[in-house]
């Protein structure tokens, strides 16, 4: 759902783009090996072709790499097929590609075009479940009983077809109006029962609106928008297959987990201490994640609120382990073990820990290539992550300043998400100040002076520069 959006004007990306060293062509040789294994794809012995799996993405993507199919099971439960790009299958091992994706780690969305984990005749081509074509796929096989349990799991290397390419607005409509396609007419009802699973084990989502940037003619749409309800229920089936791709895993002793610190007693004291000044309900045996979920992100108080619950979601790494289990291995947000699994054509450690688990499941040992990957994997994406969230942010950074340089001086309806900790005598000492999110355009930044959390105010434009990607407001 849309919720504001303004035109911005013509936006240059390429100073951003060089600031963090994006790569722009692949080399030769790894380009080379893509458009061979473009040319002759691989076809698994296991045909799953009968199963008209769909795919639900953004409605642009063509990096394509889950496709879902839904059912009942007989006698109750359900059924969830998931089919993920086999992108391992298309990349071979000690070769010029492979090197060439260590160097990226993951695929970097910008708004004027995206710098790939892989190239484009296998990112959007070859190894992207598209419609209409048959595609290498592992098939997540995952059944549910009828409170949404896993009680059963298999994995295979399978030739796949999608039958469509959905995207979430669609989906969205379509499931109002009740007319949801077959394969993935379930997912409400399934997404549901993963979701208040995760609830009664203590999971946190943080249902911010997102900021971002789109293609208008000749300019760009700096837009702020909620996720649908679809998109959630969707990252349900993506959480579950993650979990149970993490239950291979430990059961080996072998693998790649997604790892968080469950939120630190003090940091859900702290939470506990703002929810009544901004006038959120908190009982003393529920848990922040199950608060959250029922607030209104929409309304200023409870979207300071939440601004506040992300100080509990830090220290997201990713674990490697062979022969012992980590002391800590599990994810505080999702509440369970859990593992990157379903993303491989845009994330790098997506296909080692497939690769772990087909091997595990099989009860063969795990190839070399890809056991002695693992404990290199952590470091690759954490720095790839921090180059993500630079890109995304420094991109909408940018587009606010592009969209404000004429108005500074100009006041502005906001509400205060967050206002500076008072200074603990070690910190430089700076102007009190936090950060304002106003009605339009949908902007978010810093404002200085003494501002109310959670309240609506009015704030002034001081600076506004596109060459800094800076905006400045004070409290009018």
């Amino acid at each position: 759902m849309v919720i504001r959006r303004v035109l911005a004007p013509r936006i240059d990306f390429g100073a951003l783009r060089r600031e963090l060293g994006l790569p722009e062509e692949f080399p030769p040789d790894a380009q080379r090996e893509a458009d061979e294994a473009a040319s002759a794809p691989p076809r698994p012995p296991v045909d799953r072709t009968d199963v008209p799996f769909v795919t639900v993405d953004p409605a642009t993507s063509r990096d394509l790499d889950q496709a879902m199919h839904l059912a009942r099971r007989p006698g109750g439960g359900y059924r969830v097929r998931y089919a993920i790009a086999d992108v391992a299958a298309h990349v071979r091992p000690g070769g010029a590609l492979e090197a060439e994706t260590w160097r990226r780690g993951q695929t970097i969305y910008l708004p004027d075009g995206n710098v790939p984990l892989h190239p484009h005749t296998l990112s959007e081509g070859a190894a992207s479940l598209l419609p209409d074509d048959d595609r290498a796929a592992v098939v997540w096989t995952i059944d549910l009983d009828a409170d949404g349990g896993t009680v059963a799991v298999e994995l295979e290397r399978a030739l796949v077809r999608s039958r469509a390419k959905l995207d979430y607005t669609g989906v969205q409509a379509a499931a109002e109006a009740g007319r949801l396609p077959d394969p993935i007419a379930l997912l409400p009802e399934i997404g549901e029962l993963l979701t208040a699973r995760g609830l009664r084990r203590g999971a946190i989502n943080l249902p911010l609106p997102e900021q971002d940037l789109e293609p208008d003619g000749e300019g760009w749409q700096l837009v702020l928008r909620a996720p649908v309800p679809m998109e959630e229920h969707n990252a349900q089936i993506s959480l579950l297959t993650g979990m149970a791709a993490a239950d291979i895993m430990l059961a080996g002793r072998v693998g790649l987990l997604r790892t968080m610190p469950a939120p630190k007693p003090e940091a859900v004291q702290r939470l506990r201490a703002a929810a009544a000044p901004l006038g959120v309900h908190w009982p003393d045996e529920v848990g922040p994640g199950q608060v959250i979920a029922g607030l209104d992100a929409s309304q200023p108080r409870a979207a300071a609120f939440i601004d506040q619950a992300a100080e509990l979601m830090r220290g997201a790494a990713y674990t490697a382990f062979d022969g012992a289990v980590p002391e800590q291995p599990e994810h505080g947000g999702v509440a369970a073990t859990y593992a990157h699994v379903t993303a491989p054509l845009r994330r790098l450690a997506d296909r080692y820990a497939t690769e772990v688990c087909l091997a595990l499941h099989a009860g063969q040992p795990v190839p070399d290539w890809a056991r002695a990957a693992l404990p290199r994997l952590p470091e690759v994406m954490a720095s790839t992550d921090r180059t993500a969230s630079a890109a995304a942010r420094g991109a909408v950074e940018l587009a606010e300043a592009a969209v404000l340089e004429h108005r500074v001086g100009e006041t502005f309806d906001a509400a205060v998400l967050d206002v500076d900790a008072p200074p603990n005598g070690r910190s430089r000492p700076r102007p009190p100040g936090g950060t304002v999110a106003l009605d339009a355009p949908p902007v978010r930044a810093r404002c200085l002076g003494q501002l109310p959390l959670g309240e609506r105010v009015r704030v002034r434009l001081v600076t506004a520069d596109p060459a800094a990607r800076t905006v400045l407001f004070e409290l009018a």
